[in-house]
């Protein structure tokens, strides 16, 4: 049986959660960071990074969407573990191949590993946190994903100061790896083993994995799986949208110029995580449903002034409001799909698939229309999801609020 855990505890696998979340932002920024230099030492074209992307994209979709599978056979806790070694074999790799072989293969394989580890570390991390806010009892997964965008900004900061000193890939992306591989056995040792994230229990508990896949796909036979995953599709879609367009659309059609358009990102990623830092308390006061819904419209309208400002500054503006309208989308249909804790691992990794999808998958497809009829004209489509998402928001209403934590310290 699991035993209740006492507020140490609990505070141990919060941390250690978020330290997870914090090491995935990382990882993703230090390959990010570093692309000019890889794309230098392999004498490679643009057409080639393009398949170094498309081939880390589709791993990483294989990832979320064998994540589950994997979760049912392993359980989050460990499932974890070997996603996190996965990904830093891939990121150690990556450095092999840049500084030292020089092979463009040898990328590509490190950047599948790394592609797939965290793709279905997205999956398993977020049924983690969902667990501890059920057991928090109030709604703290934004400032999972708002340690996730702090890991971004430590990892893009890291690879700003390692390309400034002319510090070589492999050298860079060996410490990186070393250290993600010390948090992962260090988070390891204070997540609990915990049934609701499908973790191994006592032997003569234990059913067979072929049940517990059987549980982990029971939620894609449910409507509300697909209401919550329109909610976060649209969002998912918003953020992608941004991070791959907005600078580009800043420079280019806003005639903003480059530093610009790293301004106008800078204050989307800045409005975006503000809000999950401190969002979880107004969740809780005024609720999810009306919360998501002030978002859609504030994403929405937002998108459109970027579209159609006059000039730069309303350019921006509709960058904050873009930034803070998409920012609690994604862990708030989470949220939702974890408010029946005896299936809130299925719903969680179902949930979490189509989000995680949308983000990886949108970009790229917005990009393919936007050669056909212009940047701004193709952030029309945000406009319509986002809305669709603020619709069917309603699904995200509570099933049950309960708090299993214990008063013991």
């Amino acid at each position: 049986m699991e035993s209740t855990l006492t507020r140490a505890q609990y505070s141990r696998w919060r941390n250690a959660v978020f330290a997870i979340f914090l090491a995935s932002g990382m990882s993703f920024a230090t390959w990010a960071s570093r692309v000019p230099d890889i794309k230098r030492m392999l004498e490679i074209d643009n057409a080639q990074i393009g398949l170094l992307l498309l081939g880390m994209g589709i791993a990483s979709i294989l990832g979320i969407s064998t994540g589950p599978a994997v979760m049912a056979r392993t359980g989050a806790r460990r499932g974890m573990l070997a996603m996190m070694i996965m990904l830093s074999i891939g990121l150690a790799l990556l450095g092999v191949g840049t500084s030292v072989l020089m092979s463009f293969p040898v990328v590509i394989v490190g950047l599948a590993l790394f592609g797939f580890g965290n793709g279905a570390l997205d999956v398993m991390m977020n049924v983690e946190a969902t667990a501890i806010e059920q057991v928090a009892g109030k709604t703290i997964l934004p400032l999972f994903h708002a340690f996730f965008s702090f890991g971004t900004v430590i990892g893009a900061g890291l690879g700003w100061v390692a390309a400034d000193a002319q510090l070589s890939v492999v050298v860079h992306t060996s410490v990186i790896t070393v250290v993600i591989l010390v948090l992962a056995f260090v988070c390891f040792a204070h997540v609990p083993d915990r049934k609701a994230t499908l973790d191994p229990q006592e032997s003569g508990e234990k059913p067979h994995w072929r049940e517990r896949m059987h549980d982990a796909l029971s939620a894609w036979r449910e409507p509300r799986t697909y209401a919550l995953g329109v909610v976060m599709l649209g969002m998912s879609f918003a953020e992608g949208g941004a991070n791959d367009w907005l600078a580009l659309g800043t420079a280019e059609d806003h005639g903003g110029g480059t530093a610009m358009g790293a301004a106008a990102l800078t204050v989307f990623s800045v409005c975006m995580t503000t809000v999950r830092v401190f969002g979880g308390p107004l969740v809780d006061r005024f609720g999810r449903v009306l919360v998501l819904r002030v978002l859609a419209v504030t994403a929405a309208g937002g998108i459109l002034l970027f579209i159609l400002a006059p000039s730069l500054p309303f350019a921006l503006l509709g960058a904050a409001m873009w930034g803070l309208g998409a920012s609690l989308g994604f862990p708030l249909g989470m949220s939702a799909a974890a408010d029946d804790p005896a299936k809130a691992a299925a719903r969680v990794s179902a949930a979490a698939t189509i989000g995680y999808i949308a983000f990886l998958g949108g970009p790229p497809v917005l990009g393919l229309i936007s050669e056909h009829i212009g940047l701004l004209n193709t952030l029309f489509i945000l406009v319509a999801l986002v809305v669709a998402s603020g619709l069917f928001s309603g699904a995200a209403k509570p099933l049950v609020k309960e708090s299993v934590l214990a008063e013991t310290k």
